[in-house]
């Protein structure tokens, strides 16, 4: 019997689920009223959708055979309500969609789909796939789209059902690559057929790795369209090279893939997972997203979608506060019950995935029926993934500036930098009068108070008081409301402009001074390398006498009275005093002490 208040497409949403459930309607809004809570209102909203949850998961039992023969029957939009704000629904064969005020899917109806049946994405990741989908339309997913969507899952898992592990242990170079939710497998081809395969286990718990690479005749980082395995098991890192005429596409699809399985696997390791069928779950999750991922692909072409965002693992290894979310997924897994029919490995099942290609023990099914149960609550899930959602959309704002400069050229950056650093200019001039004894008093004044700090202990005091001192600056600022005004940065340049070749000289001088600098550094560590083998053995007993000497006064002498000690000589080094006394034969003594260590002698070879 239809309800009044309810519009006329609601009425018939709630009347074809009871026939799917095999019930009337009167019953099915009595049961749904014994459970409703009047003051959490949207009557109408709620109603709709606990009749479509059950529905749903009866339509799960079958969804492989569903989707093939889903048509699209009604398409209605209602503004007229006259008891409680009612959504416009949309629906066909299979399911109920919440959408908005036009024939498109919405993002919470998306995402509580996927609540409740993990086929189009999955409830840790949903909204970041509904952004992906809809990033070439506006943030709009159509209908068709939609429709288009699910059709290519269903091709992608035919596709899967015919795949099967290759066997064997081979060493050749051209060939096709396996991945599985273990491991990757590479055959390799003869003129006639592929060979045995030689297997790279992800499941282990060892150090290992993956990341792009370049390669290239001789060895020359030409092409980079390449991956490189590196593993504790093994000698020397494995590459794995994607021929591709135009971009790394294809490279970067199959990186993210090899990253989802390893991620997968130190996940289950990380919070000991080790029940059969919440491991089976965690699979059968990942599984779907890299089904997801590859339909996705071949719904949006021309416009290939970010794999992240199909991808738990990967996806959550990059966002802030991605560790929390995995704990609370963790936790959820515990909650898991078997015969669950729209968890992900029920969908796997139903949709009738081959074991032989997916080596993990199923679930069970208790007794001859499937229990039909709500999905567990996930509010802490949901939580921890809204922070981290939010927190992601102010990280991507930053990091959008940050590769605004990085995308400067080396003399703007140069100019960016040493306009920065203008403000601390006015500091070395006062440092260098105060050293220099410009000032006289003021330099008195400088060391007594630096040597009374010392001497009392107050060096952390002092700390302390500039850190209090900087947190009052910060405040001031925000009080004179410096952020609001301050947009941006400006910095003055010099109103003459160089030309092109008075900036390429200044390169070159600059890189021959950083050439000098790193020829001096080079001989300087060779020489101490030197006295530290005792490669010249005069100097390095002068260096053991005068390091013994030191430690014996360190032992002896409290630790302060050698800071003031340091302390006195540095300023009195610069004094006019220091300069009298100043001995140009022990300097000259000492240069020359410097100069006659023998440097250790270099070869660079090549690392096999």
């Amino acid at each position: 019997m239809e309800k009044k208040h309810l519009s006329t497409f609601a009425n018939d949403v709630i009347g074809r689920c009871a026939r799917k459930l095999d019930t009337s309607f009167d019953s099915l809004v009595e049961e749904f009223e014994r459970e409703w809570e009047p003051e959490s209102g949207h009557y109408s909203r709620k109603l709709v959708e606990f009749c479509s949850s059950k529905a749903l998961t009866v339509a799960c039992g079958a969804i492989g055979e569903t989707i093939s023969n889903e048509k699209e029957e009604k398409k209605v939009l209602v503004n007229d309500n006259p008891i409680q704000d009612e959504v416009p629904l949309f629906y066909s064969d299979i399911l109920t969609l919440l959408v908005d005020q036009e024939p498109t899917v919405g993002e919470d109806a998306f995402f509580w789909l996927a609540k409740l049946v993990p086929l189009a994405a999955d409830t840790v990741n949903g909204r970041f796939t509904f952004e992906t989908l809809t990033a070439p339309t506006a943030n709009r997913l159509h209908f068709p789209g939609y429709d288009k969507f699910f059709k290519e899952i269903q091709g992608c898992v035919k596709h899967l059902q015919k795949q099967e592990i290759p066997k064997g242990v081979v060493n050749r170079k051209n060939g096709r690559l396996t991945l599985t939710n273990y491991a990757v497998y590479f055959e390799a081809s003869s003129v006639l057929y592929y060979e045995d395969a030689i297997k790279f286990d992800l499941s282990k718990d060892i150090e290992h790795s993956v990341k792009p690479v370049a390669t290239g005749p001789w060895g020359a980082p030409l092409f980079d369209k390449a991956v490189l395995y590196e593993s504790s098991e093994l000698q020397e890192g494995v590459v794995l090279e994607f021929p591709e005429i135009t971009s790394s596409t294809r490279r970067d699809h199959w990186l993210a893939l090899i990253k989802e399985i390893m991620l997968l696997h130190k996940f289950l390791l990380k919070f000991k997972v080790s029940s059969p069928l919440e491991v089976w779950e965690i699979h059968a999750r990942t599984i779907l997203g890299i089904i997801r991922l590859h339909a996705a692909r071949e719904m949006l072409r021309f416009s290939p979608p970010e794999p992240k965002s199909f991808l738990t693992f990967a996806l959550m290894d990059e966002l802030p506060k991605g560790d929390y979310v995995l704990r609370e997924l963790a936790e959820s897994l515990k909650n898991f019950t078997t015969g669950q029919p729209s968890s992900a490995s029920s969908i796997l099942r139903n949709l009738s995935v081959s074991q032989q290609s997916i080596p993990v023990k199923p679930e069970q099914i208790i007794g001859d029926q499937e229990l039909v149960q709500q999905p567990e609550n996930l509010s802490s899930l949901e939580n921890a993934l809204n922070q981290s959602r939010e927190e992601a959309k102010e990280v991507g704002i930053v990091k959008a500036t940050v590769e605004g400069l990085r995308e400067e050229g080396i003399c703007k950056s140069a100019q960016i930098l040493m306009g920065l650093l203008r403000p601390l200019g006015s500091v070395v001039p006062s440092t260098r009068r105060i050293l220099e004894w410009e000032q006289p008093f003021l330099t008195s004044a400088v060391i007594f108070t630096t040597l009374v700090i010392i001497y009392r202990g107050w060096t952390g005091k002092c700390i302390s008081a500039f850190l209090l001192w900087m947190v009052a600056n910060m405040l001031l600022a925000r009080w004179k409301r410096i952020p609001e005004r301050l947009e941006k940065v400006v910095i003055f340049k010099d109103s003459n402009q160089s030309t092109i070749v008075e900036n390429l000289v200044s390169a070159q001088h600059g890189l021959q001074t950083a050439h000098r600098v790193m020829q001096k550094t080079n001989i300087a560590l060779l020489k101490v390398w030197s006295i530290l083998v005792s490669k010249a053995p005069k100097h390095t007993n002068i260096v053991m006498m005068v390091m013994a000497f030191c430690a014996i006064t360190l032992a002896v002498i409290p630790f302060k009275f050698v800071l003031m000690g340091a302390t006195l000589y540095i300023f009195l080094s610069t004094s006019k005093l220091r300069k009298r006394m100043q001995s140009e034969e022990g300097d000259r003594r000492l240069r020359e002490w410097w100069d006659s260590i023998p440097v250790m002698s270099v070869e660079v070879v090549e690392n096999k």
